[in-house]
């Protein structure tokens, strides 16, 4: 059973990116940083949620889309991931957007875009922004992804309240 109803594209993207915060205020419930990446399949149904794994490890590359787009490509066919998408709370970096390549996986929604969280969260020391925008990463691969975002960028913003505050 899909775990929304059928509505336009830009209904459903906004449903399951909303999700993708509701990932990262857990992560944040759960002392890490507010990221959160869901993966949903063509049928709405939702596969996979990953939180940003930063804690308690101190583990830079324990992003959410990084964590997800691993369980993804070691647990689904690659039929499944082409035609999956991934929402994202925030724009992939670098590092996750060739994570995301290399699983595989057909589209991409993001929130809040990486030079507006560069804005939130100054020069912490915990999250030092790449100003490599995941469009340009993915499209310098052999097969398509498709980006779109950012989207519902203030709600992706408010996730942030206060947890770069230093």
């Amino acid at each position: 059973m899909a775990d929304v109803p059928d509505p336009g594209a830009s209904e459903r993207d906004e449903h399951f990116l909303r999700r993708s915060f509701d990932v990262a205020r857990r992560a944040v419930a759960r002392g890490n940083h507010p990221f959160g990446a869901v993966l949903v399949d063509q049928n709405r149904n939702v596969l996979i949620e990953a939180e940003n794994g930063y804690m308690p490890a101190h583990d830079g590359t324990a992003h959410a889309e990084r964590l997800l787009a691993t369980q993804a490509c070691t647990t689904l066919s690659p039929d499944i991931l082409r035609n999956a998408t991934l929402y994202s709370s925030a724009e992939p970096c670098a590092m996750c957007a060739g994570a995301i390549y290399w699983a595989g996986i057909g589209r991409l929604v993001y929130g809040l875009s990486e030079r507006r969280l560069r804005a939130v969260t100054g020069n912490h020391p915990e999250n030092p922004t790449l100003d490599l925008p995941c469009r340009e990463v993915l499209a310098r691969g052999q097969r398509p992804t498709e980006v779109i975002g950012p989207m519902l960028e203030d709600e992706a913003e408010a996730v942030h309240e206060g947890a770069w505050d230093t």
